[in-house]
């Protein structure tokens, strides 16, 4: 089974956002004027060969980009394909608490991701503890991004050494950062091998581009650590997995990063 651990179903008011020209740019897409129908994400998963998806809200200082109601409702059009992802909204820290409380627990979501780019503060920033807190609290995941942005945004607070400082203050957190680290792989790699909690996706990046570093660390004593993940619409599915032979992974470790590591983390 493939578990894809980071998608989006974008909104047309998120792919209009001017801080993502440059993947628009990359990507050479067009914004549908009508939004995205939910049949053309399935259906990506579908040639994939992806069978559940982790698919998230956006939230950030102007407001959600993708709304965790939305969320909630592509989940129960598609309920044995699709698995939600809550956000919050740091700059009110008791109404990101109650948000996430509400995610879980009325929801039915699996895990709260939230961005630091997109807040231009790092994951120590004392607006995120509260967050964490209630992810402990509430048996989920905290998931984020770590490594270079292709949004017109800051990279630096991605770095993945912060996780670090907020692992020894959570050591009962499950983190996953996503997006590999990049260009400090070899940071996220030390962090996900000193802490039994966090993991890295693969979000972002094809099996092509992976450095060198993650797939000897998903080969050895990274096997349990790493997930799977596309970042669709950015990246297809079917096109982030090609190539996936060559990595000469093992048929117990392919299954781990396929879905077997995502399926013990998230719950599923």
């Amino acid at each position: 089974m493939i578990i894809d651990a980071w998608i989006q179903h974008p909104t047309s008011r998120m792919l209009a956002d001017p801080i993502f020209e440059s993947l628009r740019r990359w990507t050479k897409s067009a914004i549908p004027r009508d939004g995205v129908p939910l049949a053309a994400t399935l259906a990506a998963m579908d040639r994939g060969g992806v069978e559940r998806a982790l698919v998230s809200a956006w939230w950030g200082p102007r407001g959600p980009m993708i709304s965790n109601d939305e969320v909630a409702g592509w989940v129960a059009q598609a309920p044995t394909r699709l698995v939600g992802v809550g956000s919050v909204n740091l700059g009110k820290p008791m109404e990101a608490v109650r948000e996430a409380r509400r995610c879980v627990q009325e929801l039915g979501f699996k895990a709260i991701r939230v961005l630091p780019w997109l807040w231009e503060v790092p994951p120590t920033d004392r607006r995120f503890y509260p967050v964490y807190a209630a992810c402990v609290d509430l048996g989920v995941p905290f998931c984020t991004q770590i490594g270079h942005t292709g949004p017109l945004m800051p990279s630096e607070v991605g770095r993945p050494m912060y996780l670090d400082q907020v692992a020894l203050d959570f050591p009962e957190l499950t983190i996953v950062g996503g997006h590999i680290g990049w260009p400090w792989t070899e940071e996220a790699i030390a962090v996900a091998t000193k802490h039994e909690r966090v993991y890295i996706d693969t979000s972002a990046y094809t099996v092509r581009r992976y450095p060198l570093a993650l797939v000897e660390y998903l080969r050895t004593h990274g096997r349990s650590k790493v997930l799977f993940g596309s970042n669709h619409p950015m990246i297809a599915p079917e096109k982030a997995l090609e190539g996936l032979d060559a990595l000469g992974l093992d048929d117990e470790t392919r299954a781990r990063f396929l879905g077997g590591t995502a399926a013990e983390v998230y719950g599923l």
